[in-house]
């Protein structure tokens, strides 16, 4: 058995307990298997001998899946992931081993958090994503949709096909979800005010250049005024991970067991930021064991107990999907 499907296989077992053996192990194959990374964690100082807990260990700045090749151990992908990007911008390339196992993680997280992916009906508002190749976001909704045919499916600038769907699923014993990147739910909710109380709405943030950034919680509210609905969900993902975080309503999301965000302080990269402070979000995506699990990305965010919110970016870096401005 290859290390990488030893890896793979612990996924489902992870938990509270264990989650930091596991990173260290995670670290440690791909310190000695990663060239990049190791490359990177020597110049930090951050070898295996240093390195004795989850925070001791180096996380690669998420501007390198734009000028390299990630990648841990010796394999051939099968497919590749990437970014969306303003014109002229580099976007970042996430190379794929194994695209089924990318579905099968994605479908156990959904489970963990909202039941069966077969209880459901998926309607996709995802324009941005649909105009281009390799979103991780379109692989992984065009997955849940096949799981139910004849009622699931993407609508691209088709608000009355959309509405009429909305209607006709509301007498249906599934559960229908409204999947939509933030300035195209922004659009539905301006042009028409629907009753979508039978639904769970899913924002996946991001104006995306379409529009002026609006608050988080601004947006949200007004989409549950005109979407008649308690709360708006979202999903927190990108290009670089293979796992992904939700939240259940009012912007804080929780991570599954196999992924975890610290925050690190906005002035010192390599000192961490403590519960209720800003601080930019570090990621650990232990599915990310093919590629690298750690990650600095460039979102700021604030900790409130086993949840985080994410606040917007940091100066000077480039426009992404979960750019919302701070609240």
């Amino acid at each position: 058995m290859s290390d990488i499907q030893h890896f793979l296989d612990l996924l489902p077992t992870i938990n509270d307990s264990n989650f930091a053996d596991i990173a260290l192990s995670v670290f440690r194959f791909q310190y000695k298997n990663n060239v990049l990374y190791r490359t990177y964690s020597q110049a930090v100082r951050k070898v295996p001998e240093a390195v004795n807990s989850v925070h001791d260990i180096p996380f690669l700045p998420i501007r390198f899946f734009k000028t390299h090749h990630v990648i841990s151990g010796s394999w051939k992908p099968e497919t590749e992931f990437t970014s969306s990007a303003t014109t002229g911008a580099m976007v970042s390339k996430h190379s794929i081993e194994n695209l089924s196992f990318y579905k099968k993680n994605a479908t156990a997280i959904f489970t963990g958090y909202y039941g069966a992916v077969s209880d459901y009906h998926f309607l996709a508002l995802l324009p941005s994503y649909l105009e281009r190749s390799g979103s991780s976001l379109i692989a992984m909704i065009d997955h849940f949709i096949k799981t139910d045919t004849g009622h699931s499916g993407f609508y691209l600038n088709d608000d009355e096909e959309l509405l009429l769907k909305i209607d006709s699923l509301r007498a249906s014993h599934k559960r229908t979800m409204l999947w939509g990147v933030s300035f195209a739910l922004l659009d539905l909710a301006e042009k028409h005010k629907i009753d979508l109380s039978h639904c769970i709405v899913m924002e996946t943030g991001g104006m995306k250049g379409r529009r002026k950034e609006w608050v988080r919680e601004e947006l949200h509210q007004f989409l549950c005024e005109r979407f008649k609905v308690k709360q708006i969900h979202s999903e927190y993902g990108m290009t670089e991970l293979l796992s992904q975080a939700y939240s259940t309503g009012w912007g804080y999301f929780r991570c599954p067991p196999r992924m975890k965000v610290l925050l690190r302080d906005i002035n010192d990269p390599f000192s961490m930021a403590g519960q209720g402070k800003v601080g930019a979000i570090n990621v650990i995506d232990l599915a990310n064991v093919h590629s690298c699990a750690f990650i600095e990305t460039e979102d700021l965010g604030r900790l409130k107990d086993e949840s985080f919110e994410v606040l917007g970016r940091m100066d000077n870096s480039d426009v992404r999907g979960c750019n919302l401005l701070i609240g």
